[in-house]
């Protein structure tokens, strides 16, 4: 692998092409910022050198500022650790000085290295190269001037849209904004160039500073209006989110005192934002992803994945449907299969529904969906099984039809194909009971809607093999999921950590506090959608489904009640068929049913946990806690039965299968914000009050009482991790 360092080699022509190598990506490592500074100074002393072309190795431009010193800052709070590239680099080095600079951009220029090329008097690049400043997604605003230089390139408007949404742009998209100046091939980028830079330091194109431009900012009036809308934007759709105004700040800044105002005070918000918990959130969520492909005792032992061609999908229901659409829209071969010719139906419609979706939405041609669809095969028996690689079962959750469907697998398929489940809370050891193949049993836990949800857990028994495993995984990567290795146990990672979630919200309302304040007071707290609006949206029956199950293995930790049943019986299936706690209606937001008290009112009087009939008197904080820390609680088991290998894994969990707020880091990761001694106490005496649901486990206990993190796994005397295995 080639190390970190920046060279220089100047040309017979005169022109210095400096070249940033820190693979993947080109980070912007200190080195690299320490590297830049070092062969600019030497450029600008030599008198054989006329022009500079800066670019990156290996056909990337760069990625950006290396995210790892963020953590290093999070760690420390040294914000000595950050170097000056603002001001020192970007603007005296490269912006003004003695000779023009030209980035040669190739693959990607995001972040930090985009904001590099911004710097430079121009930019050649290839028509597909990324072009974007994503750092809004990491808690902060761009620090390199990108506040300042790119309202300044494309226009206020543009800028705007892709630094609030971190909406990345093509170069051809670019060249019409005018943040490129010329587009070419891979094979010409650096030959043009060197041209620009000869041209610019020899008269015949201008030498243009983008920071001093102000030719498409428009009139004050205007760009004020632009600002105004966007504040508005960001208001309803980053309410948590502080990184976003004061992103606008900066902007703002630069439009009314100049660029060079601008950049200071960007400066500034940078350092502010860098140390703030949103950021430490973001940041830890992002590392957190990336650590999901380092798996203990699997991606460790040099494996290489075997190709997956052909994937069978056996139910073809809205999990099913939703698991073969991920397949056929990645190039995977898929074979469906039900029970009868309607069913079958039903399932490749929904299919092509979901593909009908993605063109109306504009992220697929109509052309490219009939080519997906044609990567799909129904079927009513198991005679296309016998070249498959994988079977993906996705049927309702009954125990003996699992164990008979895996039962005749194991004589259908090929002795090399995977055997996987999309159960969401059977043990996997139940499932493959009745077969002789439990080194190919696999979970493969999709979240609803299977072609949309970006997380994939993988559930591991004792037995199953770790090359199944790396095969799973790189399918998973390759259907653009985030997978996570998991231990088996009844609900897996993510169910188990969350089923006192909705039971939680239940046993407030049955204390007496309002439905639709619990599902306000958690949006607010940052969940796209309350417990309640949820299990509308989810449908009740996996509620009335799991129930049992749940019961039995979480005995004397759970709260029972009938109100699901009851929703049922009074004609209620969510947004199903329109009403649950919820009116839905097409076209239209959900809206409060108030008939809804009717039921709630029944559910209360028979499960007679009111005291004295009287209602509790909560505040919104109470209820966000009330339900979160049994959450927090049973995630404390999770990570004490080591069903995951580390708690990080919790935490990007919770992101993107149970949409928690990812500004807060993830569950573990907030958790640890609050610290284990205030959770441990609160638990303690609600579980004195109202008993087993909220008494607090060994491992929670032993971290509030040492003053340890929640995360500090390693220190648990705990059996082997189920997740590594």
């Amino acid at each position: 692998m080639a190390e970190i360092r920046v060279t220089m080699e100047v040309g017979s022509d005169g022109v210095a092409l400096i070249t940033i190598t820190n693979p993947p990506v080109n980070a912007l490592h200190p080195k690299i910022i320490a590297g830049l500074k070092e062969k600019y100074t030497e450029a600008m002393s030599r008198p054989d050198v006329k022009a500079i072309v800066l670019t990156g190795y290996g056909g990337k431009f760069s990625g950006g500022f290396d995210i790892n010193v963020f953590k290093q800052i999070h760690q420390t709070g040294n914000l000595s650790l950050l170097p000056d590239v603002s001001v020192e680099l970007v603007v005296n080095i490269v912006e003004d000085a003695k000779k023009p600079s030209v980035a040669a951009i190739q693959g990607l220029a995001l972040g930090g290295g985009l904001e590099m090329a911004m710097g430079c008097h121009a930019r050649i690049s290839t028509p597909d190269a990324q072009l974007g400043l994503p750092e809004l997604t990491l808690g902060v605003i761009p620090g390199f001037g990108g506040t300042q230089r790119l309202p300044r390139l494309v226009g206020l408007a543009k800028a705007t849209e892709m630094m609030l949404l971190s909406k990345p742009i093509r170069a051809k998209e670019g060249k019409q904004y005018g943040l490129i100046d010329e587009l070419v091939s891979p094979a010409d980028v650096i030959r043009v160039a060197r041209q620009w830079a000869l041209d610019i330091a020899e008269g015949r194109k201008p030498w243009l500073s983008s920071l001093r431009r102000t030719d498409k900012l428009g009139s004050l009036a205007e760009a004020r209006e632009v600002l105004k809308a966007a504040r508005q934007q960001v208001k309803r759709q980053f309410p948590n989110m502080p990184q976003h105004q004061a992103c606008l700040d900066s902007i703002e800044e630069g439009v009314v005192a100049g660029g060079y105002a601008g950049v200071l005070k960007e400066a500034k918000l940078f350092k502010d934002l860098v140390l703030s918990d949103t950021s430490k959130g973001l940041v830890h969520v992002f590392l957190a992803q990336r650590a999901t492909s380092k798996v203990p005792n699997v991606t460790d032992r040099g494996l290489k994945p075997r190709q997956i061609k052909k994937i069978a999908v056996i139910g073809g229901g809205l999990m099913g449907s939703g698991i073969a659409t991920a397949c056929i829209l990645n190039n995977i071969s898929v074979v469906l299969k039900e029970v009868d010719p309607k069913f079958l139906d039903r399932g490749v419609k929904m299919i092509s529904g979901n593909l009908e979706g993605l063109v109306k939405k504009g992220s697929l041609t109509q052309d490219r969906a009939k080519k997906t669809l044609s990567l799909l095969k129904g079927v009513l028996d198991y005679s296309d099984f016998k070249d498959v690689d994988m079977v993906i079962e996705a049927v309702i959750e009954k125990i003996p039809l699992k164990q008979s469907i895996f039962a005749d697998l194991e004589k259908v398929c090929p002795p090399h194909c995977i055997l996987a489940t999309n159960t969401s809370t059977i043990d996997l050891n139940i499932v493959g009971e009745k077969t002789c193949s439990q080194d190919r049993i696999i979970g493969a836990h999709f979240f609803s809607p299977a072609h949309i949800m970006p997380l994939l857990e993988i559930v591991r028994t004792e037995k199953t093999s770790p090359q199944v495993i790396i095969d799973l995984m790189t399918v998973g990567k390759i259907i653009k999921k985030v997978p996570v290795v998991v231990g088996n146990c009844t609900g897996f990672a993510v169910n188990r950590t969350f089923f006192p979630y909705t039971q939680g919200s239940h046993l407030l309302v049955h204390l007496g506090v309002d439905v639709f304040r619990v599902d306000r007071a958690i949006t607010n707290f940052g969940m796209p959608m309350g417990p309640f609006q949820l299990q509308d949206v989810a449908g009740y029956g996996v509620a009335m489904a799991v129930k049992s199950i749940y019961a039995e293995a979480f005995k004397g930790r759970i709260f029972q009640s009938d109100l699901v049943e009851l929703m049922v019986q009074d004609g209620r299936q969510g947004k199903a068929n329109g009403k649950g706690y919820y009116i839905y209606e097409k076209g239209s937001k959900p809206r409060p049913d108030p008939t809804v008290q009717a039921v709630i009112e029944e559910s209360r009087k028979r499960s007679n946990v009111l005291r004295g009939g009287k209602a509790i008197t909560v505040s919104d904080q109470d209820i966000v806690e009330m339900i979160f820390f049994p959450v927090v609680n049973e995630a404390c088991r999770v990570m004490g039965e080591g069903v995951v290998s580390k708690a990080s894994d919790l935490d990007i969990s919770s992101v993107l299968g149970m949409g928690f707020p990812k500004y807060r880091g993830g569950l573990v990761f907030w958790a640890d914000t609050i610290r284990a001694n205030y959770i441990y106490s609160k638990l303690s005496k609600w579980s004195e009050i109202y008993g087993g649901f909220f008494t607090p486990c060994s491992y929670l206990e032993e971290r509030a009482k040492k003053g340890l993190p929640l995360s500090s796994m390693s220190t648990s005397s705990s059996q082997t991790s189920r997740a590594r295995l």
